[in-house]
């Protein structure tokens, strides 16, 4: 391999035009792919911006030419020539009118054959992807979104800053405080037994700048939290962070829908309406079932609970008379596409989402039929279509609760996989919309109380001041979340800044003085010396990036992601630590056990990784015994471990002729031989596949 020498780039390859043809230059890069036509070899050059065709032939140099001739993919080289028109163009790619005629040439690193190519059209399993993330980075589909993540931060930064924002690095290490997810933990050496926590959101510390005299403060801040992945969630994320000093519900929203109008007209080219269309809380989830409705397509919920009031239909009956309610959704025009087999389907979207059904009439030109309108009388059945607007042709879905909103979000969910089913959504259209005045409390089963829909610092509309403790399900939030294609991209609220107004709801939510003190005394005593109000906002940096460039997951707009166990394949994390490390923490006093129970729990999964890499298949029968064995081998290499290497070992025994006398044995039988084996068939011991 050779030095880039005295060449330094000039160009890069996917930038250069036909206007550009005449000139000298030098690029470097990768070797995307590289075809001999005897005489004749090009060579496909591949840097962060796109790829460059080089062109080597029989008036080339014959040094350079051969140096062309034992280039690879993946190759990393810098080459000298002259760009020229290429006679056969192409518009595969953006520089296909040119090419480069080198003239001078260094290979300066080789490249082992890749697990996989190096392109766009391939298809990798998403765990080799991740093993090899640097090699999946180098795919133009895999490169290019991380180029416009780079610009849309640059783009971020320049609003804010345009705005009188000042950009402020708040504490990664902080106080582990109650925030909904569980917090990464991370423990203290200088302070034994006591442990930091990686910030769910820099939250309080937003809130305290405030407080700091900064009027408006922004960060592009990275957040943890410890829950169940899924293709939208990582551990680790990073959300724009907002905060600003004497300011409105309606001054935030504004501040913040000028900062998507500039991203999708700087980065897509697309000009957005502003403002956008705002809807409360209760009308969401009224008309579409969700707190983030999709709203490129109509099938709006309806409550006909008054038009089935007085049915004998026991689930409307006893749905209406709990208070409850009945809604549905009048598909127009999807009877052909809403077969019995498909409603069958959504019934059970429905009960997933804690409908107890999902009832139906479908009305065609050959018939009519429905899981419920027997049980109606003749005036009531009419009465239900009215409401509907039902016309031959419709199919109406109906969810019927006690809990108005469950009713709701179960028949909103059917609603989104009709229209998945339908065809009803564009994909490339972009609706945005802001859902307001949520609630402030919600009423958690399990804990058995009321708790802080958004968090405890969230300012009380005027309406539901006098409610915070006496009517805590009828009060409302000044909170905020802005939607993309029922996608929630970002939320934020104004702030308590009364200091009796914050004790009032901490009272409500069941905080004791001594809570409050351990977890937020550093908070409230700051709040004792004049805090100014303010409110807040956050985006989900990597959503907004994924839903503007219309990507399947997170995964594929950021650079090293977890997988859906939240490990990293690529490095291993999280892994095992020494014993030095866990001592220097206080971390290593844990009982022997719990490492050999900790091991042992291992030892299925690492089972289970064996036999997919070497395509066993491992009967049920044989698995508990190899299980055993794994654990003997794992056990000895602890044993093992503690041995002593360090200090020189010496064995001293008696000499003795260990050699055996030079006599015949008497031959084992087939069986006694066979009698040990773990598996044999017949009279032969029977070996894994992959061994043959």
């Amino acid at each position: 391999m050779e030095s880039m020498g005295n060449l330094r780039r000039t160009h890069y390859c996917g930038e250069v035009r036909l206007a550009d043809a005449g000139q000298e230059m030098v690029v470097a890069g990768s070797i995307a792919k590289c075809r001999d036509k005897g005489g004749i070899i090009f060579a496909d050059l591949r840097d962060t911006t796109g790829i460059l065709q080089l062109v080597f032939d029989d008036s080339t140099d014959p040094e350079v030419f051969r140096k062309a001739g034992a280039l690879k993919s993946e190759y990393v080289a810098i080459a000298r020539g002259l760009l020229r028109e290429r006679d056969a163009k192409t518009d595969k790619i953006a520089t296909g009118a040119v090419e480069l005629y080198v003239t001078e040439l260094r290979v300066l690193s080789g490249a082992e054959t890749t697990p996989f190519e190096i392109r766009d059209e391939v298809k990798v399993k998403d765990e080799l992807r991740l093993k090899y993330r640097y090699l999946d980075l180098r795919r133009p589909c895999m490169h290019e979104p991380l180029v416009v993540r780079s610009k849309i931060c640059q783009l971020v930064r320049n609003y804010f800053c345009e705005n009188h924002f000042c950009e402020i690095e708040t504490p990664m290490l902080m106080k582990s405080t109650p925030e909904g997810a569980r917090d990464y933990l991370v423990p203290s050496r200088v302070q034994p037994g006591h442990f930091y926590a990686l910030p769910q959101s820099p939250q309080l510390y937003k809130q305290i700048l405030m407080l700091s005299g900064f009027d408006r403060y922004f960060q592009i801040a990275r957040c943890f939290r410890d829950e169940d992945l899924r293709a939208d969630r990582q551990p680790e994320f990073t959300q724009i962070d907002v905060e600003m000093s004497f300011v409105t519900e309606d001054d935030v929203i504004g501040m913040n829908e000028g900062l998507i109008k500039t991203l999708w007209k700087e980065v897509l080219g697309i000009e957005l309406a502003t403002p956008f269309t705002r809807l409360s809380w209760d009308e969401a989830m009224a008309r579409f079932g969700s707190d983030k409705p999709d709203t490129r397509f109509g099938l709006e919920l309806m409550d006909v609970t008054d038009a089935v009031r007085g049915c004998e239909f026991a689930p409307f009956k006893n749905a209406a008379a709990a208070g409850g309610s009945v809604r549905l959704v009048n598909c127009k025009g999807l009877a052909a596409q809403l077969t019995r087999k498909t409603i069958d389907k959504l019934v059970e979207v429905a009960k997933t989402y804690g409908a107890k059904g999902l009832a139906y009439t479908r009305l065609t030109e050959e018939g009519e039929t429905s899981s419920f309108e027997k049980f109606l009388t003749g005036d009531e059945k009419a009465a239900l279509r009215a409401a509907a607007g039902a016309q031959t042709g419709d199919v109406l879905l109906v969810v019927c609760d006690e809990n108005s909103t469950r009713a709701c979000t179960a028949l909103g969910q059917v609603r989104l996989e009709v229209g998945r089913r339908c065809g009803l959504i564009d994909p490339d259209q972009f609706n945005f919309l802001w859902v307001t005045r949520f609630p402030l409390f919600e009423y958690s089963e399990e804990e058995g109380r009321y708790m802080a829909m958004h968090h405890p610092f969230t300012m009380p509309t005027d309406d539901s001041l006098d409610k915070v403790e006496s009517d805590q399900g009828a009060c409302y939030a000044n909170a905020y979340d802005i939607v993309l294609n029922g996608v929630e991209l970002g939320g934020g609220s104004i702030r308590i800044n009364d200091p009796e107004l914050q004790g009032r709801m901490f009272k409500a939510l069941g905080f004791t003085e001594e809570q409050l003190k351990e977890r937020f005394g550093f908070f409230l005593e700051a709040f004792k010396y004049g805090a100014p109000p303010h409110g807040g906002f956050a985006f989900g940096l990597d959503r907004l990036v994924m839903l503007m460039l219309g990507a399947d997951s997170l995964r594929e707009v950021i650079a090293f992601p977890k997988n859906k166990e939240a490990v990293c394949v690529m490095t291993g994390a999280p892994d095992y630590v020494d014993d030095e490390q866990l001592d220097a923490l206080g971390l290593n006093k844990m009982e022997q056990t719990s490492v050999k129970a900790g091991r042992k729990a291992s030892v299925k999964m690492d089972l289970d990784n064996i036999a997919m890499l070497a395509r066993l298949n491992i009967p049920p029968e044989e698995r508990g015994r190899l299980e055993r064995d794994m654990q003997d081998i794992i056990n000895m290499a602890g044993r093992l471990e503690e041995i002593e290497t360090d200090r020189e070992m010496v064995n001293i025994s008696g000499l003795v002729n260990v050699m055996r006398p030079d006599e015949p044995g008497s031959a084992w039988e087939r069986d006694s031989l066979l009698e040990n084996a773990p598996t044999k068939t017949e009279q032969y011991i029977l070996v894994p596949r992959v061994i043959e």
